[in-house]
């Protein structure tokens, strides 16, 4: 009989993205196991096609999930699922209760806090903090991360379809080069100044003559507006355009990625595109780009973000991303 397993995720689309070697290499050691994966709705898209993954099970916790008896039906699918074994890769005391009361024999998770108290198989926490792709990783024994570190995010033909279709009414024709500027960040202090990106995007016009395509949210209009109306040069805006993934099949399409520490340079990382990281308050050591595809990370060390990265959300001066100039970046690109 097939082993069932369950792997109960976290909760943001770039932490999602970097468990999918773990996915990886949890289906290397566990081949002919049915693998199913229990995630947030909000990170599905990241999920769906992965092929390491059986089936996908949403906790809605916001919803269907959040009541005392929401919970229960949840409690109730799971168990009718019968999973002999679950990795959880989310410290959540809840979720671990959950596997508890599902009946699922075997829990493995991190010991962390009164979440420890829950498991069967506690594996000690990393002694220093790791990216997370390593932190999932380890989960499993030692012999068992020999995968690579890329990320796994699948693009339908469909949305690829749909991706070249906007592009077209934007004006950019199939196979047409250019390059995709990421100036948005979850926070203000991860941001490069637009002042920067467009000073950056004109150069790259007239030096490369490639053509400058700006992604980002629905959210992040205001800021894509705000670069070109700083541009003397005239760029794409894509921000608000695209669902998770036609913004990868952007990606894929781009020659280069330029991007502060966000999701979407991960995204271009999964799809394989060069990226160009710049990064100020966060670490490339724990938030970089992961795997083999290539990429240049730019961090200026100003005495106030070093190891560890200061995190600090409110900085009045953001002085360590004023530090990379556009210079920086042009020569970055200029070897290649």
């Amino acid at each position: 009989m097939k082993k069932k397993i369950l792997v109960v995720n976290v909760n943001w689309v770039g932490d999602v993205l970097f468990s999918t070697p773990f996915l990886e290499a949890l289906r290397a050691h566990f081949p002919d196991s049915f693998i199913a994966c229990l995630v947030v709705p909000r990170c599905r898209e990241v999920l769906e096609g992965n092929p390491h993954l059986d089936e996908i099970l949403l906790y809605e916790e916001e919803s269907l999930h959040r009541s005392f008896f929401g919970k229960l039906r949840l409690i109730r699918t799971l168990r009718a699922k019968r999973f002999d074994k679950v990795y959880l890769l989310h410290r959540s005391f809840t979720r671990r209760l959950l596997t508890v009361l599902a009946g699922i024999p075997e829990r493995i998770g991190y010991a962390v806090k009164w979440g420890g108290l829950l498991l069967t198989q506690k594996v000690p926490l990393p002694p220093s903090p790791l990216h997370k792709v390593e932190y999932f990783l380890g989960l499993l024994p030692p012999e068992n991360r020999t995968v690579s570190r890329n990320y796994t995010l699948q693009i339908g033909e469909e949305e690829e379809k749909r991706l070249a279709r906007r592009l077209q009414e934007k004006g950019l024709k199939q196979g047409e080069r250019f390059i995709a500027l990421c100036p948005a960040g979850n926070w203000d202090q991860k941001r490069w100044p637009p002042e920067r990106f467009a000073a950056l995007a004109d150069q790259l016009i007239r030096k490369h003559h490639q053509k400058i395509v700006i992604t980002g949210e629905k959210k992040d209009i205001p800021l894509g507006e705000e670069i070109l109306s700083s541009m003397r040069e005239r760029a794409v805006l894509f921000c608000g355009e695209t669902t998770l993934k036609q913004l990868a099949a952007l990606l894929k399409r781009a020659t280069l990625v330029i991007s502060g520490d966000t999701g979407a340079m991960h995204v271009a990382q999964s799809q394989g595109t060069k990226v160009i990281a710049l990064f100020g308050p966060t670490h490339p050591r724990l938030t970089g780009p992961s795997g083999t595809h290539p990429q240049v990370i730019l961090r200026k060390e100003v005495g106030c973000n070093d190891d560890p990265p200061c995190y600090y959300v409110h900085c009045p001066d953001n002085i360590c991303m004023k530090a990379i100039q556009v210079e920086d970046v042009l020569d970055a690109i200029e070897r290649g």
